[in-house]
């Protein structure tokens, strides 16, 4: 029964350079506004990301949808009050509802996902996601959880465990989807933020197929420390425990989780640090889940890859090269006959294509890409641009 399991997940695993019907598409599933704790008006992020070439982005605010009436109360900043006037000058007094109360602050109705999606949305070139960053907690741990293309606003189960709260809310989120027949998926969002979430919390889990192997912002920990495991290290010990289970995979997402718009640096969640990568046959919210659950996509904080190939047996990679840059390819797994030992460098690669063919011993194995070329504000300084592909099994 377990391999059957397994066997159904990666079934539909595409041979992406097979396809001419596909093509990739730059995506960010995890960014705030104003709506929550973000520092900037809906429309000026999505023309952030559209100018810097995304295909699809999301608000994903924390426990509300872009929906109704909020006028936001704009900080007596400098900073913010220029914004203000950005805005403002781009959008027009047609667009811009504002008022000033007595002490001469200003108050301004954010739009909704309805009313500025027209503003940004085209056919194969632009999609807006509707997204909630459901954001629950137990004994003090923040457990945050998106909710891609979320249809109806969800609120926070509760539980009596970490692992408790996590399965009651992707168990809400499988309900609505059941009920609305929209595709939709939840992923967990940065485990290490204040060591919330932990390996074993996720291992008892059923239903989860996503989670953050990468974060943008500066305090959620990916590197683990000495007590703690990374980002990485969590993936893969989690990864054994679901394919011994007859679990499906679970797949790495890298996100910006922005908040900051203004100011740029290490200290500041900016946009642009983290996205995936889809292959998927259109700009649809359905077409992108569909090859997102298929594992058809990559993770990058700036790595290009040409090709993902799996036929079954053997995993291959080709890098988009930039001109000056060089590459290492290395192939993590895990063995059957040591799963104690989860995420062991099983192969390493110099150059701009790599390949491993599985052998009988292998649960599992991924690409991990690191170039020469250091990452434009980083996550943290010294980081080079990576790029993580999605795990196989051999069948």
């Amino acid at each position: 029964m377990k391999n059957s399991i397994i066997w159904i997940s990666l079934f539909a695993i595409s041979f992406f350079s097979c396809s001419p019907q596909k093509q990739w598409y730059k995506g960010n599933l995890h960014t705030h506004s104003y709506w929550s704790d973000g520092d900037n008006y809906p429309e000026m992020i999505m023309n952030w990301y559209k100018n810097q070439g995304y295909d699809f982005a999301v608000l994903s605010d924390h426990n509300t949808l872009q929906v109704g009436e909020k006028w936001k109360l704009i900080p007596k900043s400098p900073m913010h009050e220029q914004a203000f006037e950005n805005y403002l000058e781009k959008y027009g007094t047609d667009w811009v509802e504002y008022r000033k109360d007595t002490a001469e602050r200003i108050h301004v109705r954010l739009k909704t996902l309805e009313e500025y999606r027209p503003l940004f949305e085209e056919e194969e070139k632009f999609l807006i996601i509707p997204s909630e960053e459901v954001t629950a907690s137990f004994e003090k741990k923040p457990i945050h959880m998106n909710v891609t293309n979320i249809q109806e606003y969800i609120e926070p189960a509760t539980g009596n465990s970490v692992s408790e709260v996590l399965q009651r809310n992707i168990d809400l989120v499988k309900k609505q989807r059941e009920e609305t027949g929209h595709p939709m998926f939840l992923h967990i969002n940065h485990p290490n933020f204040i060591w919330a979430i932990t390996p074993e919390d996720m291992m008892s889990l059923t239903g989860e197929r996503f989670f953050e192997v990468y974060n943008g912002h500066p305090e959620v920990h990916n590197y683990g420390d000495s007590l703690r495991p990374s980002m990485e290290a969590l993936w893969d010990k989690v990864q054994v425990s679901y394919l011994l289970s007859g679990k499906p995979l679970l797949y790495g997402l890298a996100v910006d989780d922005a908040h900051h718009y203004h100011v740029f640096g290490e200290k500041q969640s900016n946009p642009g640090r983290g996205w995936v990568q889809v292959w998927s046959k259109s700009l649809s919210a359905e077409d992108l889940i569909e090859a997102m659950e298929m594992g058809d996509f990559y993770a990058s904080t700036g790595v290009l890859l040409n090709e993902v190939d799996f036929n079954g047996k053997r995993l291959e990679v080709s890098v988009n090269q930039e001109e000056g840059v060089t590459y290492t390819i290395r192939f993590f797994g895990t063995k059957k006959s040591d799963p104690q030992a989860a995420g062991v460098l099983l192969e390493e690669i110099q150059g701009t294509e790599g390949s491993y063919t599985l052998a009988d011993n292998d649960l599992y194995v991924r690409a991990k890409v690191t170039s020469s070329k250091s990452k434009e504000n980083p996550y943290r300084p010294g980081d080079f641009e990576e790029a993580w592909t999605q795990p196989v099994v051999k069948r």
